[in-house]
C-alpha cells in the first residue's frame, strides 16, 4: 500500500484514556498493511529511571509496535520524571521544552517514513511551555488530529469540548476512537454515547476498542482512507 507523506496527531479527552494503546495498535496495523510507519512522542512525563536513565515507556511501546530503529532521543526529545503537565514538569526539572527541537525531530522522522504517528502528552489543551499547548504543536506540525475518548459517563462532554477546541484552533479532526482503558462491563452510557457524540460533533467514531483489544486494523484502514 502506498500513502502520501502524511500522518496523524493523537490526543485524548484526558489522561489515562489509552492514547498509547490506540497509537501502537494503529502503528502495528499500518505496518502489517505494508505502510512504512514512524512514531513520535515529543514529550513524556512520569518516566521511571533505569540505571539512572529516564525511560519513556509510551515512546518505547510505540517504537516496538512500529518496529522502527530510529534513535529514542529523536522519537522522544523530552522526558521527565514527575507525572505532571509537561510545562510544570519541565520547569521543576530546570529543563525547558524547545518546540524548535521537537519540530526538527519531526521533520527528520517524516523524511524517513511514509506515515508518522505523533502522540501528544495528555489532552489537547495541556501546556508544553508557558505559551505553547498541544493544540499549538498539532497545528504547527500540520497534522489532522485523532481523538481518543473513554466510553463511560461524562465522555460526551469531554469529547465534544475537545472537538470544539480543535475547531477553534483551525485544526482538522480526523475522527474519534472510543477506547475501553479498564475492564468494566458496558452499560447504557457506553452504548448510547457514541451516536450522540457523532451527532453533536459531526465527526465519525472510527471504532470502539474493547479492553485488551490489539487488532486495530479496521481503524487504521479508516484513517488511511480519510
Amino acid at each position: 500500500m502506498h500513502t502520501k507523506k502524511n500522518g496523524i496527531f493523537i490526543t485524548g479527552t484526558g489522561t489515562g484514556v489509552g492514547k498509547t494503546h490506540v497509537g501502537a495498535g494503529i502503528a502495528a496495523a499500518l505496518r502489517s498493511m505494508g505502510v512504512d510507519v514512524g512514531v513520535m512522542k515529543p514529550v513524556e512525563t512520569g518516566c521511571k529511571a533505569r540505571n539512572g536513565v529516564l525511560v519513556p515507556r509510551d515512546a518505547v511501546i510505540l517504537s516496538r509496535a512500529a518496529m522502527v530503529l530510529d534513535p529514542l532521543d529523536q522519537l522522544n526529545p523530552f522526558r521527565f520524571r514527575e507525572p505532571l503537565a509537561p510545562s510544570v514538569a519541565a520547569e521543576r526539572a530546570g529543563a525547558p521544552i524547545s518546540v524548535g527541537r521537537i519540530a526538527s525531530s519531526f521533520r527528520a522522522l517524516r523524511r524517513r517514513h511514509e506515515y508518522l504517528i505523533v502522540e501528544g502528552a495528555g489532552g489537547i489543551m495541556v501546556p508544553l511551555t508557558r505559551r505553547v499547548s498541544n493544540l499549538d504543536l498539532a497545528r504547527s506540525l500540520g497534522l489532522p488530529v485523532l481523538v481518543v475518548a473513554l466510553p463511560g459517563l461524562g465522555t460526551i462532554n469531554h469529547t465534544v469540548l475537545t472537538v470544539m477546541a480543535l475547531r477553534s484552533g483551525g485544526i482538522t479532526c480526523a475522527g474519534i476512537v472510543i477506547n475501553s482503558a479498564s475492564r468494566t462491563r458496558p452499560g447504557i452510557a457506553e452504548r448510547t454515547s457514541p451516536p450522540v457524540i457523532e451527532r453533536m460533533t459531526g465527526i465519525p467514531v472510527l471504532g470502539m476498542v474493547a479492553y485488551g483489544q490489539d487488532d486495530l486494523g479496521a481503524i487504521a484502514a479508516s484513517i488511511i482512507a480519510l
